[in-house]
């Protein structure tokens, strides 16, 4: 009996000392989750910090487009400080020029031939009715 007894207080301790390890190893995992969480959740509020501040400021540059958009460019020309940075910045800006000229030539010829089709078109219907 004593045998018995000396085995059982054994297997008692063993599971002691199982429930103990399992205990440990739950709350190492607790722990970890949550400093996962406290990870994520720092990482969170820092891109809702950055699009914040992003937007801010392309608020802020298109309130100064809006207001004034020549004192814009005299500002960013004032901030050039040699000769070849204002020579980037005006062949910026010429190619800039090119570009909306372009554009322009092309809502132009559109125009002509839409223009021209429905003139043609009025023609045509104007003809049927006679």
């Amino acid at each position: 009996m004593s045998q018995d007894l000396t085995q059982w207080i054994t297997e008692v301790r063993t599971l002691q000392r199982q429930l103990a390890d399992t205990q440990k190893e739950r709350d190492q995992a607790y722990n970890s989750a949550a400093n996962w969480r406290r990870l994520y959740e720092t990482e969170a509020r820092q891109r809702r910090e950055e699009a914040a501040e992003f937007q801010a400021q392309i608020d802020a540059l298109q309130q100064r487009l809006d207001a004034d958009p020549g004192a814009v460019l005299e500002k960013d020309l004032s901030t050039v400080s040699s000769l070849q940075g204002l020579q980037e910045r005006l062949d910026g800006l010429v190619q800039q020029c090119q570009d909306l000229t372009q554009q322009l030539q092309a809502e132009q010829a559109a125009h002509a031939q839409t223009r021209q089709t429905l003139t043609a078109a009025l023609g045509d219907t104007f003809d049927a009715l006679k």
